[in-house]
């Protein structure tokens, strides 16, 4: 699929064999390829929820590669790849429920596009997601620096240098410059769209899953707490899971995904029962 500026990237998905009545639109995590979350989409299929992988632009299948002439920010990635891919998806299930939702950084830019877009969906889940406020994590100080520096090493780069450094892939650096003024400020926003993310986010009121990792250090319960808390009128069902419940796996910000049964079951019953 084709994005207004031209930048393409295809859509994977899973669905179950009945009619199709609900559908997870899903965000990834920075730097992880759609093809990951295979064993989630599947666990949700044989559930009866359809779930369709999106693209990062830059990663993956995505035509595009940040470097010092190509570079982009949230504005593309929410004014011109999500829309595409959503509308590809409604095109395949039309008489579908849709809810959408992602892991990390995607289930940020999930919130922002859902409260952008609020008639849109039914409601968000959030895995392993949080806000990356830096007065919200342990070591804030520290944590605060990095997101001064890691725009300064993307300029200097031409790019987010993640693969040597540890941090998600090889990203541009509109992207981080986006992503570390949130951590530096606590707000959302983004260069090139209008400044209203905070105030329609205010305004949601569907409802919300989150589903915490015990151990996850990237999303420290306060990292949460401070994103669900741009959304006082969502109703939310949170819930955390530990080493058990993911068959041995760390409960940490990835290992979850070699066993993602019990995430796919608290995301399944959540969207039976809606809340």
């Amino acid at each position: 699929m084709r994005a207004a500026d031209g930048a393409s990237f295809q859509l994977l998905w899973r669905a179950p064999g009945a009619p199709v009545r609900d559908v997870l639109y899903w965000m990834p995590a920075l730097g992880v390829a759609a093809r990951h979350y295979l064993a989630l989409a599947e666990a949700l299929a044989a559930r009866g929820v359809a779930m369709v992988m999106h693209e990062w632009r830059g990663i993956g299948s995505s035509n595009r590669r940040a470097g010092r002439q190509v570079d982009w920010g949230y504005r593309e990635l929410l004014e011109m790849d999500m829309p595409a891919g959503i509308a590809v998806a409604r095109r395949q299930w039309p008489g579908a429920r849709y809810w959408v939702g992602g892991h990390s950084l995607g289930g940020q830019l999930a919130t922002v596009y859902g409260a952008l877009h609020p008639q849109e969906f039914q409601g968000l889940t959030l895995v392993a997601s949080g806000a990356p406020y830096w007065r919200q994590f342990p070591h804030a100080r520290l944590i605060g620096l990095a997101y001064a520096a890691a725009p300064w090493l993307a300029r200097l780069v031409g790019h987010l240098p993640g693969r040597r450094i540890g941090f998600g892939g090889n990203e541009a650096r509109g992207v981080i410059d986006d992503w570390a003024r949130t951590g530096r400020s606590g707000r959302y926003a983004a260069r090139g769209m209008p400044d209203t993310m905070e105030q329609q986010l205010a305004a949601m009121h569907w409802p919300v899953l989150t589903l915490r990792m015990r151990d996850d250090w990237f999303v420290p319960q306060p990292s949460l707490e401070w994103l669900l808390g741009k959304m006082p009128r969502a109703p939310h069902r949170s819930n955390v899971l530990a080493p058990n419940d993911l068959g041995g796996n760390a409960a940490d910000h990835f290992s979850w995904m070699k066993a993602p049964d019990a995430i796919a079951a608290h995301i399944a019953d959540w969207i039976v029962t809606g809340t």
